[in-house]
């Protein structure tokens, strides 16, 4: 008992680190989102420079969406691994 305990506690530490990446993500993914808004804006009147600093913005603002994605996955499978161990435990 005292050594699903511990993993419980091993699991809450990985879900607090990924919650604390996830909130840094998710604030330069909106900082990213920014910058993709006006590039694709000047991109629409602007010639073909505009146009590629506009690809690239929407690729960072896709890898950031990626990486939160993935995170989350992660976040999901500790949280399902939790609930498991605490089923283990006794009332």
């Amino acid at each position: 008992m005292k050594r699903v305990a511990k993993k419980i506690f091993v699991i809450n530490d990985r879900i607090n680190a990924i919650d604390r990446e996830l909130a840094i993500t998710r604030a330069e993914l909106e900082y990213h989102r920014s910058i993709n808004e006006d590039a694709q804006r000047d991109a629409a009147v602007g010639n073909y420079i505009d146009r590629e600093e506009a690809s690239l913005t929407r690729g960072d603002v896709r890898r950031f969406e990626r990486t939160i994605d993935k995170l989350e996955a992660r976040k999901a499978k500790l949280e399902d691994r939790r609930a498991t161990m605490l089923d283990q435990l006794p009332d």
